[in-house]
């Protein structure tokens, strides 16, 4: 199909709305659209159980880290240079995190650590409220990064969060001022709300859930919501956004080709990650868009340029599979086959040195703590559709799997299943810097840091002194991993966060 069948993108959107209705819970809205505006819209199941308010094209929701493509597009209006270092726009930042340049901050290859992660880490749920003053700090309070920049694609928020200190220190505008001033404004968009946290009050806003098991429970993500995921509107607005995006109009001349311009490892790969876009393939059609997640609140805008057409996706339930919807809608509209699904040897897989690891199980790799499908690589291998992880692999006939995981090529070994936990991982250790401490336990067992959640977690170990351990707060699930380092000192890893240092005490 050289043209796109909106009639058939509506059709699959409508089931996908009628099956939301159906069961009775939250739902969503799906809206197609092309370089002229909307042009088909479907919703189903409730915005508010509370108040049995349907969900609609026009509800506004969270559009969480679809967010990032709107700052992308302010700071390279405002003319920011991307070569600048983080420390040259926002004083006082520690040394490795100063001297990211900006572009490595915003296409993921910053080795930021992330916040929110950090925090958890450190036992601080993402529920807790924090303002805008006191995340600022902890970043300033940060190490470091975790390893080089521009190596490896692995998703932060925090230099998106940067972005506006950016402006509060260097413009005479903020983010948010410029935001309308350069983009909004001109687009006729001056709906989009950038509420600062979850109590700020959003008229008609949907409600957020997940299930626990029993039922429905809402959602909560207390945090101050920065540029990386903080705009809310609808999915009939974000189709409008979309659509501009698509044609090009007003400010937006050109910037589809600017945010979605490849970006390169240092062996001259391209990433799929851009400047708040991410680009995959759906059978040999080049496709752009970006996902969004929040407890409770799941989003997507899918874009095929060649054939100009796109579609939106906002969801209030944590269950939601926003691209693989958006995937569906979109192979109904352009005639394209959906990927297949496959599977790589089952079990568990580490580096033979090394931070990284991963757990196969069916048709599903975590890799480092972040979960994601596995699909048929075309080439014998497999491959996930990034939203947020990248990665191309295969089996090796030495039982290892091997290839490139954002953007690294790495080669995870088998762990025997008589793996034992390595004794010098027991005992009390600290981190004097945030004042946090955890203990490994003789029986196989941790206290991570914090005072929520504080019960014990089982530990899966690895050899050479590392070991994985297991975190849930409400729909979410850490793994972060133990690591003895050479100067006996204990790191605490996880994808989004890989600076944090314990010490015996």
């Amino acid at each position: 199909m050289t043209h796109a069948d909106l009639s058939r993108g509506a059709a699959t959107a409508a089931a996908i709305a009628d099956a939301w209705s159906g069961e009775g819970g939250p739902g969503g809205a799906i809206v197609l659209f092309d370089g002229t505006g909307p042009r088909g819209a479907a919703a189903g199941g409730f915005a508010s159980l509370e108040h049995g308010i349907p969900f609609t094209p026009a509800t506004p929701s969270r559009w969480a880290s679809i967010s990032k493509q709107f700052c992308a597009a302010t700071t390279l209006l405002a003319g920011f240079d991307l070569a600048s270092p983080l420390g040259s726009l926002v004083p006082d930042l520690p040394g490795t995190l100063a001297a990211v340049p900006l572009e490595h901050a915003l296409d993921m290859t910053g080795a930021i650590p992330d916040v929110m992660e950090t925090l958890w880490l450190l036992g601080l749920p993402f529920t807790a409220s924090l303002s805008e003053a006191e995340l600022l700090a902890l970043c300033r309070r940060l190490p470091g990064t975790g390893g080089p920049a521009g190596v490896e694609m692995a998703y932060s928020n925090t230099g998106w969060r940067l972005v506006a200190a950016a402006f509060a220190a260097g413009r005479t505008e903020s983010y948010e001022q410029a935001l309308r001033r350069l983009v909004l404004g001109p687009l006729g968009l001056e709906e989009v709300g950038f509420p600062e946290d979850e109590a700020t009050p959003v008229p008609g806003m949907a409600t957020p859930y997940w299930r626990d098991g029993a039922g429905w429970r809402r959602g909560r993500y207390g945090l101050h919501y920065s540029p990386s995921g903080g705009l809310a509107g609808s999915a009939e607005t974000l189709a409008r956004w979309g659509s501009a995006l698509l044609a090009g109009r007003g400010p937006l001349a050109g910037m589809l080709d600017r945010l979605s311009a490849p970006r390169r490892f240092p062996d001259g790969a391209e990433s799929f990650y851009r400047l708040g876009l991410s680009t995959l393939e759906l059978d040999g059609l080049a496709l752009v868009g970006h996902g969004g997640s929040l407890p409770g609140v799941k989003t997507h805008i899918l874009m095929a340029p060649a054939l100009g057409c796109g579609l939106a996706l906002i969801s209030n339930r944590e269950d939601t599979d926003p691209l693989w919807l958006a995937l569906r809608v979109m192979a109904a509209m352009t005639g394209r086959a959906l990927p297949q699904p496959t599977a790589l040897p089952p079990g568990r897989y580490a580096e033979a040195t090394g931070e990284a690891w991963a757990e196969v199980e069916g048709e599903t790799i975590t890799f480092m703590g972040v979960a994601d499908r596995l699909f048929a690589s075309g080439d014998g291998g497999a491959r996930t559709l990034p939203a947020y992880l990248e990665a191309r692999l295969r089996a090796a006939p030495d039982g290892a799997i091997e290839g490139r995981i954002g953007g690294v090529l790495r080669r995870l070994l088998p762990v025997p299943e008589s793996t034992a936990l390595d004794p010098a991982l027991h005992g009390m250790w600290r981190n004097d810097a945030f004042g946090a401490s955890l203990e490994v336990r003789a029986d196989g067992t941790a206290l991570l840091p914090g005072i929520h959640p504080r019960e014990a977690c089982a530990l899966r170990p690895l050899p050479g002194g590392r070991a994985i351990t297991d975190r849930r707060h409400s729909p979410w699930r850490a793994q972060p991993l133990l690591w003895l380092q050479p100067d006996k000192s204990l790191r605490l890893v996880a994808h989004r966060s890989r600076v944090l240092n314990f010490r015996r005490g």
